[in-house]
């Protein structure tokens, strides 16, 4: 894969899930099969059925777990591994097999024993030892796979921080120390939380000579199946975009482009509904609203510009709830009345990220505003973001959600 886009793992619980259905695939297709060839070849007698059933049970049970193993290793990943492994597989299976039906007999172990397992491995189980492999190649893979690549919900783009994240740009605060180290716990943290929330967190790879790129908020607005690339405001930004379109590409998404002189930023682009708040301020001009009116009308949205003189980013004053009501803290939005409904919060720094209709995600160091919308009936998520606060950060800052 691309260094450009790293998937982050799987859920352990979805890992397990596709390598149980791909073993159980496995098994059932081999025994299946197997019995179908013995009881064709036996002349198709009912009787013969049950007896071919019950010797090869074991091997097949034995197959599945270690299909299931196989899976789980990655194993199965490929046409020609899976291949090799679910022959492999099927030795062991088929020989665990004959020992158990031989134990079962009562038979006492002797070299004769011994041999006619061995034997029974060229013989007897060899249809079965290779149905194991094919099945493993085919159904197998392609059951692991198709479980892995099941559709969630939800995606969302974060970038790792930078090892310079300490020379991030700041505007309207003073600048203060920043601990990297606890930043790169607490962004682990942020990404947890949103894989909890059932997001399927897709990296943009990381650069250590963009500070800012961390807040990949900034480098791309997401309108359904359509990635606009931003035209970041602050020229040293500017090279953030280029691994974020990447992205954006390998993900699916239709990609279009602010162009310059236009500048957008998207930490000033606020979707609400079908209608877009583009903050007109330091970051984003109006010719980058202008570009981004005449994208998004194709799109289905409507673009309201506001003005943003009190803070970096529009997000940075605002953010809205599920059902559309626009929160902020009065002394940082300029003109609260540009908006449908306005919640006015009671501390700086009060964004939300919406999980679900019902759950959002807030900072840990709001907790009167995070008891207000609690108050309102929705869950909350907390994330220590404090190391991000510090260059001008927020909750939206760190991811793109894709819905």
């Amino acid at each position: 894969m691309s260094p450009a886009l790293r998937s982050r793992p799987l859920p352990i619980a979805r890992r397990v899930a596709a390598a149980a259905v791909a073993g159980i695939a496995v098994g059932v297709v081999t025994h299946l099969a197997t019995l179908f060839v013995f009881f064709v070849t036996n002349g198709s007698a009912a009787e013969n059925l049950a007896a071919i059933n019950v010797f090869f049970l074991p091997s097949s049970i034995v197959l599945t777990v270690l299909a299931i193993i196989a899976a789980l290793v990655g194993a199965l990943r490929h046409w020609l591994l899976a291949l090799g492994a679910g022959l492999v597989a099927g030795v062991i299976a088929a020989a665990a097999g004959t020992i158990s039906a031989v134990i079962s007999s009562g038979t006492p172990w002797s070299d004769e024993i011994a041999g006619f397992i061995v034997a029974s491995l060229a013989g007897t189980s060899l249809v079965f030892i290779l149905f194991a492999g094919i099945a493993s190649a085919t159904v197998g893979r392609r059951a692991l796979l198709g479980m892995q690549q099941l559709p969630t919900a939800r995606v969302a783009f974060v970038r790792p921080p930078s090892t310079r994240l300490a020379e991030g740009q700041v505007t309207h605060i003073e600048r203060v120390p920043v601990d990297e180290v606890l930043a790169d716990q607490q962004w682990e943290a942020y990404v947890l939380a949103l894989e909890t929330a059932g997001f399927r967190t897709v990296e943009v790879a990381a650069n250590d000579d963009l500070p800012d790129a961390v807040f990949v908020e900034d480098a791309v607005v997401v309108f359904g199946g359509t990635a606009v690339i931003t035209s970041p405001g602050a020229e040293s930004r500017r090279a953030e975009i280029d691994a974020v379109r990447d992205t954006a590409r390998k993900a699916g998404l239709a990609v279009r482009s602010i162009q310059l002189p236009g500048t957008l930023d998207g930490g000033d682009v606020l979707v609400v509904g079908t209608t877009v708040y583009v903050g007109r301020g330091g970051r984003t001009n109006a010719e980058g609203i202008s570009q981004l009116r005449t994208i998004v009308a194709g799109l289905g949205y409507t673009i309201v510009a506001v003005p943003v003189t009190k803070v970096l980013h529009l997000k940075s004053a605002v953010t809205a709830l599920p059902d559309g009501t626009v929160i902020g803290h009065p002394d940082q939005v300029d003109s609260p009345e540009l908006f449908e409904r306005f919640l006015a919060m009671p501390e700086t720094g009060a964004a939300v990220v919406v999980l679900s209709a019902d759950t959002v995600l807030m900072a840990e160091s709001v907790p009167q505003s995070v008891a207000l919308v609690q108050d309102l009936g929705y869950t909350v998520v907390t994330v220590d973001i404090s190391e991000f606060e510090k260059l001008e950060g927020c909750v939206t800052c760190l991811s793109v959600r894709v819905r």
